[in-house]
């Protein structure tokens, strides 16, 4: 699957006129696991939704396997996850198997075949003794964890996670990165975690709204602590 932007910028109505949160850039994506690096508000995560339709290109195109996320979005967002820095973002549902099995509506029409998915979503997942559990109840890795099985339930060609582990302590951290990395699914990550970002194949690093280094992951990481 081909992930392509051409001549894409982004900007924002603001009080004065448009404010330029992506300067133009011109990528095509094709490693299995891509990191976003940068400072707050570089515009990584602005670049990491355009995958996916939450943001749109003010001009240019992006084209995920030949669909442009701004007319063909229900059908992008089919073939890309998207996963939130807070897990709250998407946790809806009262309970944890109630929230996969909305994940699984278009997939498993009948009820008790779409519960039955969803117990095995969370088995999958080591999450089944939660089934019952009210997503509130949650610990944090554990939120983090059931994000990312309900948007992997729908099983998706690309997952983008906006910073998955920010919110999350050393030990949970590390093992949402184990998953992620671990995962079928291409990857692309947008993260603080420097050292999870040089385990990728390739890393791009976003400074005030344009891409100044792309190329292995370890090399742009590298170049990111000494510059900073």
């Amino acid at each position: 699957m081909s992930v392509l932007l051409e001549e894409v910028t982004v900007r924002v109505p603001v009080a004065d006129g448009d404010l330029l949160i992506l300067e133009p850039t011109s990528l095509e994506l094709t490693e299995r696991r891509v990191a976003l690096v940068g400072p707050n508000g570089a515009g990584k995560s602005t670049l990491a939704r355009l995958l996916n339709g939450l943001a749109l290109a003010s001009s240019g195109r992006v084209l995920v396997d030949g669909l442009d996320p701004a007319h063909q979005g229900r059908e992008v967002r089919r073939k890309v996850g998207f996963t939130f820095t807070d897990p709250a973002a998407q946790l809806v549902m009262p309970t944890v198997a109630e929230d996969v099995a909305l994940s699984l509506r278009r997939t498993h029409r009948n009820r008790s075949e779409r519960e039955a998915a969803a117990l095995g979503v969370l088995t999958c997942y080591g999450l089944e003794h939660l089934a019952e559990r009210s997503v509130h109840g949650l610990s944090g890795g554990q939120r983090q964890l059931l994000a990312l099985a309900g948007v992997l339930a729908t099983e998706p060609d690309i997952l983008v996670a906006d910073e998955p582990t920010t919110l999350l302590d050393l030990r949970n951290a590390r093992m949402i990165g184990d998953l992620l990395l671990g995962l079928p699914q291409r990857l692309v990550l947008v993260t603080h975690d420097l050292e999870l970002a040089a385990r990728c194949d390739r890393a791009l690093l976003v400074d005030d709204g344009r891409v100044v280094a792309d190329g292995p992951a370890q090399d742009v990481v590298d170049h990111y602590r000494v510059t900073t």
